[in-house]
């Protein structure tokens, strides 16, 4: 029997940390909810189980608590929190997955906060050198964790990391939610994989896509 990998949600309360936790939800997860917006929180529990009704979620007050029991951190906050929470959760996070869905977006959606030859994800790696990160999730939009399927087609969802067991474990993840995974390379291609959502989020305010629209890799 499978033993069951807890997974805690660092900024559940938001757009994406609510619809990770519902898409993740699908599966054999337990889901530890973490955000300093608790009042929020029952939002996200109630989302959960509209969907869920027997998932195996609870609110959690202490991200270095939950960083202790969990086997998995997903940061779903702006990249501007992260250094906040990395300090926090340093020293619990050794040896784990943590996954980085952030994209360094100024404040007008032109370009990045982030240097040309970093990103997101190998900042992280840099404030959490014992932690295996894995940049996942960014290339998708909240809406498409409720329907990972538009106009026919499963959604792709890319994943980069530098730990070869890390990515497959999340690579099962991406599955669970229902998007196609793809890994593209060790931690380096996060700076594509941030580019490239800067593209789409580009794209669908010029196109009006109301946040709905997503990556699809079409080949033989």
């Amino acid at each position: 029997m499978n033993t069951k990998q807890t997974i805690a949600v660092i900024g559940a309360s938001g757009n994406m940390g609510t619809a990770i936790s519902v898409g993740i939800a699908k599966g054999n997860y337990k889901i530890l909810l973490i955000d300093p917006a608790k009042d929020k929180l029952n939002n996200t529990l109630q989302e959960i189980h509209k969907y869920h009704p027997l998932a195996d979620a609870e609110i959690v007050d202490c991200s270095v608590n939950a960083g202790w029991e969990a086997d998995m951190v997903i940061l779903a906050v702006p990249y501007q929190a992260e250094k906040a929470i990395a300090d926090k959760i340093r020293a619990v996070v050794n040896q784990k997955i943590v996954i980085s869905i952030a994209n360094p977006l100024n404040d007008t959606y032109s370009g990045f906060e982030t240097a040309p030859d970093t990103s997101a994800a190998l900042e992280l790696q840099k404030l959490l050198p014992n932690a295996k990160v894995v940049k996942a999730f960014n290339t998708t939009f909240a809406a498409d964790f409720y329907t990972p399927v538009i106009d026919g087609k499963q959604v792709d969802s890319f994943i980069a990391g530098n730990d070869e067991e890390a990515v497959q474990t999340v690579q099962e993840l991406i599955t669970t939610v229902g998007f196609n995974p793809i890994i593209a390379g060790d931690l380096t291609v996060s700076r594509t994989l941030e580019l490239m959502q800067l593209l789409l989020i580009q794209l669908g305010l010029k196109n009006n896509y109301n946040w709905h629209a997503g990556w699809k890799i079409l080949h033989h």
